[in-house]
């Protein structure tokens, strides 16, 4: 292996064994020492390179990608497509209608419902192909006019609706912190996705999906179970 490759690879599991390590102090700091030091990697903007040196080392098992296409392209076709069983693809960025089918046929989680309507969507596709889809619903923590996802006040509403279609799993909530916020605005919008989480959901394979590469250590001490790392990872 050429010099280059191995330094990119130790680079690359420095990054996971600091990454991992903060969390497991952000676990005990919040006094959950007990739940694992796992976190979805997010691959969108890494290299294809990269992501496979990661998941043959046995390091990433989680993905989370925020373009279908893009995807498809990657893990189907393109070079992680040997990689593809692997892992677990999370679709994590905002699911238009019409791409709907495509994402049921290639993700194993769809995290960011954020109406009836797309769920609606998901349903009908993923009972045509005889699937039941994993699914989150994402929590608007914000008042940004570009940022998508359902009122808090509203999500019991959405998920009791979600628990009537036959083919979605309802496992969590997924949220993203307000940008350029105070650590005390933040931690805020956390503790009150927190608190909905535990009204709504118990018992494990459930998740509450908090926190980036900014904002984890906050996001895990709130009670994150799954934060969505990727800039810190493939840096």
């Amino acid at each position: 292996m050429p010099t280059a490759e191995i330094t990119r690879k130790g680079a690359l599991i420095s990054n996971f064994t600091g990454i991992t390590a903060r969390i497991a102090a952000s676990r005990k700091e919040s006094g959950t020492p007990e739940l694992p030091p796992h976190f979805m990697a997010v691959t969108k903007y890494a290299a294809d390179e990269d992501v496979r040196v990661l998941v043959e080392a046995g390091l990433v098992s989680i993905a989370g990608e925020s373009r279908v296409q893009d995807a498809r392209a990657r893990w189907t076709a393109g070079r992680l497509a040997p990689l593809r069983s692997r892992v677990t693809l999370h679709f994590i960025g905002h699911l238009q209608a019409n791409k709907a089918k495509a994402a049921v046929e290639l993700f194993d989680w769809i995290d960011s419902v954020d109406s009836f309507r797309i769920a609606a969507e998901i349903d009908r596709h993923a009972a045509v192909l005889g699937k039941v889809m994993p699914v989150m619903i994402q929590l608007k923590l914000n008042d940004s006019p570009t940022q998508s996802g359902t009122a808090p006040a509203q999500a019991g509403e959405l998920l009791e609706r979600l628990r009537g279609l036959k083919n979605l799993d309802p496992r969590g909530y997924m949220g993203i912190a307000p940008v350029n916020a105070s650590q005390g605005e933040i931690r805020a919008a956390f503790a009150q996705a927190k608190k909905i989480f535990d009204r709504d959901f118990e018992g494990p394979g459930c998740h509450l999906s908090l926190g980036m590469s900014g904002d984890f250590e906050l996001a895990v001490e709130a009670g994150s179970t799954l934060p969505r790392i990727g800039s810190s990872l493939f840096a």
